[in-house]
């Protein structure tokens, strides 16, 4: 039974649509869930009223219970604390589900973000990939789910809904669609659940996380190659040993240097930037 869910938008203070997607349900009424109480939260106010990512540090890094127990004096630190109130406490959570929203400038479409390979998740996947059958559904198990920093694990359970490509600080109605779609049946799989409503649903596709790869660099710290044109935008894309990766500024090609296929996502993601990381990669699983 899921007797409370929180949405959240804006996380990411440059990630429009979730906070569009709050500004409007705020205004209109939260989407309806019989027999349970849905709650709108906006993530980083400071960083929604600056459209930049974050003010100090990233909030959605901050929801370790280290990071939530320590004396951390950062905007987005103290405001982990106020949402781990609100939501959690993390471990011990007074909400049943936590479903964050995000976008990336990647060409990942509509991606459904699980942290578990529990019944709950694994029926959601199958679930909205049933009804988005374009949707991808990302697994990222690599740690146990209260491990994550991620807001949404300040919930008994928790997901994120990623979709893009969307430039950071703008607002796409391709976008915000999906998005919207997504979390409503998000909803209605909470409702089918509730109601004992649920059938059996066929396995599907999905995507588990495995590594970040990072830019090529220097010895003083500066890339020296950007992504291919053969790779840019194919984000879930199988990736072929031998194909191209990196294009040198130098003029070179640096191509895939596994034995193995991977399927790359967050491909030249504008917020990755600092990190140099390139992209992530991932193998292919039925759920």
């Amino acid at each position: 039974m899921i007797s409370s869910v929180a949405i959240v938008g804006g996380t990411h203070g440059n990630e429009t649509s979730g906070i569009q997607l709050i500004q409007n349900w705020q205004r209109s009424g939260a989407p309806d869930l019989p027999g349970a109480k849905v709650s709108l939260v906006t993530g980083n106010p400071a960083a929604v009223s600056a459209n930049v990512r974050f003010i100090e540090e990233d909030l959605n890094r901050q929801f370790t219970v280290d990071r939530l127990t320590s004396a951390g004096a950062s905007l987005e630190a103290t405001r982990a604390r106020e949402i781990n109130d609100m939501l959690g406490p993390k471990g011990n959570s007074n909400t049943g589900l936590v479903i964050d929203i995000h976008n990336t400038t990647s060409n990942m479409g509509a991606t459904l973000i699980i942290l578990a390979m529990d019944d709950f998740n694994v029926q959601l996947a199958r679930y909205v990939k049933l009804h988005m059958p374009d949707a991808n559904i990302l697994l990222e198990d690599d740690k146990p789910y209260h491990d994550h920093a991620y807001l949404c694990t300040t919930g008994q359970r928790g997901v994120m809904v990623e979709v893009g490509a969307q430039p950071q600080g703008v607002l796409r109605e391709d976008v915000f669609n999906e998005a919207q779609a997504m979390v409503m049946h998000i909803l209605d799989y909470c409702r089918a659940v509730n109601n004992n409503e649920l059938l059996v649903l066929p396995p599907c596709e999905a995507f588990r996380l495995g590594e970040n790869i990072h830019y090529p660099l220097n010895d003083n710290g500066e890339r020296t190659a950007m992504i291919h044109h053969h790779l840019q935008d194919q984000d879930f894309v199988p990736l072929l040993p031998g194909q191209p990766v990196f294009r040198t500024f130098d003029g070179r090609d640096i191509v895939w240097w596994e034995e193995q296929e991977t399927y790359p996502h967050f491909i030249n993601e504008a917020a990755y930037h600092k990190l140099h990381v390139a992209f992530a990669t991932a193998s292919l699983i039925t759920l």
